[in-house]
């Protein structure tokens, strides 16, 4: 069976029908918003969906309405406003959860209910809905005024990107959008408007991390529609999509996601604060009139674009908060850069850039500074770090610095940037390691913790070093010291915070990886390139939070034991070049919870055990461990095997 949602043309079978076998059983469903695509299936074999029934509308309204109520019933003084509602909505899903989410906001009064009712029979002329936009609306002028710009500003993505959650946070604060309240920092006030946006039912959660944080959300088509329609009202924003004659004139901001520029007009920009550009191949050399004419521009994000060099005029926008340079071709940034005294956010990550400018240490209002090189090493997965000049210690508002290539000056004013939070450093020798520490020790909010070494050679003297609490990713890409990795290992347990661990070059052995074992809190777990044991083994009550478990390239591996009771929750076990593991983990069936085993470059005993190639009774024996697994997959790249068993 092959499902096709929300196909937009026709035009997509006729592409993909010839990759398909004639002549066999097959299954294949579309679902799309246009009444010419059903007109590809036979008439009996369309389905046009109803909207829901009165039943399934109340079901849905209460679920969302008193999602926090165990029973999830509507009290009896409000059901008859309740039910006033779900007939607006009109069988409409989404309608009726955006109605009910914003309800599930308010005090569950009458009174209150009430107010939102009028506010909504105010935007109809009748009772019935002529379409979705009026139960929306009522949704969006509901919004605080703050609340509602950060709603806004998702629209100028394209329709189904993914929007990020810390990059979104970061435009959001380089907007002017958050403002801090309640002792929150503007972070923490940025992901509570995500987390109340979706909370809405007005973007949808996309993707979360192994903690099960908000990682990624997305706007509903439908939504996205209704946005842009309010942000064209309001000045607000404008998409170019090189279709028709575009005016900026009046606009505050701009998303362009057209390469041809040619119906874009270069005057009127005096008003724009935002310029989004989601087109590879742009010629930058045709937006230099509106960056020379745009004195109030705050936002310029080029992210993913092909340039190599910025334009002289962006060094002349004074009010420029933010410069997305992400995955560009940008090698070097000018002393220029130093004249942009408002900047708050640079994100120069995965470009060819190798060193920074003297003069971004002038930048004292910078608080988000991302710089990394796009080479990476292929074992150890090491990122690559810039250059920083000398004087990156008078930048005290930064919040994140990452990544950085480590010297001992370097190191030794790092340790002054006290307010960082995300943290990383590459290129790190021997005789770093007490500079090192001394600067992470005085990094007490410390949230991302990255440490890369120089070269295998190279030994992390750790053992001084007592991490934050407030850690919750750490990745340590270099070789522990022998004698003190019980101690340093065992200094964590405190790390109550600590979510995501990255373990590589550590030559972590049997002994060392028990006090592992106290990261109850551990969701995400990777060893790769780290265990040099031959035995792996989670006693009873260990990891039990812990979904996600990696052990790459442990060349002496040759047993795993997991005890009933630990790691309850795990979801995917990932065994890569592992070539003396001849056997399942022993234990494996008590991993009730276990999702998908994935057996990549393994013992070919192993595998061919799985395939049903030795002995029948071990065979039988083995599969039935697996057997509750939704998914077992298996590779072996010199024998030309991938193959899914499961």
């Amino acid at each position: 069976m092959l499902v096709l949602d929300d196909v937009w043309t026709a035009e997509v079978w006729a592409y993909i029908r010839n990759v398909f076998p004639t002549g066999c059983p097959r299954r294949i469903v579309f679902t799309s918003r246009n009444h010419e695509v059903s007109l590809l299936a036979s008439t009996n074999c369309v389905l046009h969906l109803e909207p829901l029934e009165a039943y399934h509308s109340w079901v849905l309204f209460c679920r969302e309405a008193f999602w926090n109520a165990e029973d999830k019933a509507c009290p009896l003084d409000l059901q008859k406003l309740a039910q006033k509602f779900v007939s607006k909505c009109k069988g409409l899903p989404i309608a009726i959860a955006c109605i009910g989410r914003l309800l599930s906001c308010k005090p569950p009064t009458p009174t209150d209910w009430g107010n939102v009712y009028r506010d909504l029979e105010l935007q109809l002329s009748k009772d019935v809905i002529p379409d979705l936009d009026m139960i929306l609306k009522v949704s969006l002028e509901d919004l605080p005024y703050d609340l509602k710009n950060c709603f806004l500003h998702c629209a100028l993505l394209p329709e189904d990107y993914s929007i990020k959650r810390r990059k979104a946070m970061r435009h959001w604060i380089a907007a002017g959008f958050i403002r801090e309240k309640e002792n929150k920092t503007l972070e923490e006030v940025a992901e509570g408007y995500l987390t109340e946006l979706v909370n809405r039912s007005l973007l949808q959660v996309a993707g979360r991390n192994g903690a099960g944080r908000l990682k990624c959300c997305r706007m509903h088509d439908v939504i996205r529609l209704l946005a842009l329609n309010k942000a064209k009202e309001e000045c607000f924003s404008k998409v170019y999509d090189g279709s028709r004659a575009f005016s900026v004139e009046a606009a505050r901001r701009i998303s362009i996601q057209s390469e041809k520029l040619d119906h874009l007009g270069q005057s009127g920009t005096t008003s724009l604060r935002a310029l989004h550009v989601f087109e590879r191949y742009i010629n930058i050399d045709l937006l230099k009139p509106i960056l020379t004419s745009s004195h109030l521009l705050s936002t310029l994000d080029l992210e993913g674009t092909c340039i190599k060099m910025l334009p002289n005029e962006v060094f002349n926008l004074f009010n420029l908060r933010y410069l997305g340079l992400r995955d560009t071709a940008i090698g070097i940034l000018p002393e220029a850069i130093g004249r942009l005294q408002n900047l708050q956010v640079l994100d120069v990550v995965n470009s060819d850039l190798s060193y920074l400018p003297k003069n971004i240490a002038k930048l004292q209002k910078l608080r988000y500074l991302y710089a990394d090189t796009v080479a990476r090493a292929v074992q150890a997965n090491l990122f690559g770090g810039v250059k920083v000049p000398n004087g990156i210690r008078n930048l005290t508002a930064l919040q994140a610095l990452q990544s950085v290539k480590a010297s001992s000056e370097i190191l030794c004013e790092v340790g002054a940037l006290t307010e960082l939070r995300t943290f990383a450093v590459s290129n790190v020798k021997t005789e770093h390691s007490a500079n090192l520490s001394n600067a992470i020790i005085r990094m007490s909010h410390l949230v991302h913790l990255e440490i890369a070494v120089l070269g295998q050679k190279e030994v992390l003297h750790l053992e001084g070093l007592c991490l934050p609490p407030t850690l919750s990713w750490l990745a340590l890409e270099g070789q522990l010291e022998k004698t003190s990795m019980p101690q340093v290992l065992s200094s964590w347990s405190h790390l109550n915070s600590l979510t995501r661990l990255h373990l590589s070059l550590s030559k972590i052995d049997e002994g060392s990886f028990s006090g592992l074992l106290m990261l109850r809190n551990l969701c995400s777990l990777a060893l790769i390139d780290a265990f040099e044991g031959k035995k792996l083994h989670f006693c009873a009550g260990s990891f039990p939070k812990l979904r996600y478990l990696f052990v790459h390239n442990a060349p002496r591996l040759n047993q795993s034991e997991i005890e009933e009771g630990s790691m309850q929750c795990l979801a995917l076990l990932v065994f890569r070049d592992c070539p003396e593991l001849k056997l399942l983990p022993h234990g494996i069936e008590h991993l009730t919870g276990l999702e998908e085993l994935r057996l990549e470059e393994a013992s070919e005993e192993l595998l061919n055990k799985l395939q049903q190639k030795g002995n029948p009774n071990e065979c039988s024996e083995d599969l039935l461990k697996i057997s509750r697994i939704r998914k077992v997959t298996v590779e072996l790249t010199k024998k030309g095997i991938s193959e899914r068993i499961r």
